[in-house]
């Protein structure tokens, strides 16, 4: 009898929450990546945010840097940017370009 109540509590504990409640674990938050390949210095908050890794305020300080500084010569110019590391540099390269002809492959 303890067996078969010890049982019938592991299954329920394996299936999850029921319906209508929530469950334990936060989600996180899917990230999208943009449809298309963007212009580092054309490109807005807006833009900047839709790169995987790249929140709100980090879009903030790519824009005010650019504004400060004058157009990026290289994608690699988004490195001297505090938050923009080499790790989240590779992961957001491949959605990047500087000017207007797309980046070669």
């Amino acid at each position: 009898m303890t067996s078969l109540l010890l049982l019938a509590i592991l299954l329920m504990v394996q299936a999850g929450p029921l319906r209508g409640e929530t469950p334990t674990k936060q989600v996180r938050k899917e990230e999208t990546a943009p449809v298309s390949v963007i212009d580092v210095n054309q490109a807005t908050e807006a833009d900047f945010v839709r790169l995987p890794g790249i929140g709100p305020k980090l879009a903030r300080r790519i824009v005010a840097y650019r504004e400060k500084h004058g157009p990026f010569r290289r994608v690699e110019d988004l490195l001297v940017i505090r938050g923009i590391g080499h790790k989240k540099w590779r992961r957001i390269r491949p959605f990047l370009r500087v000017g207007s002809e797309p980046a070669k492959k």
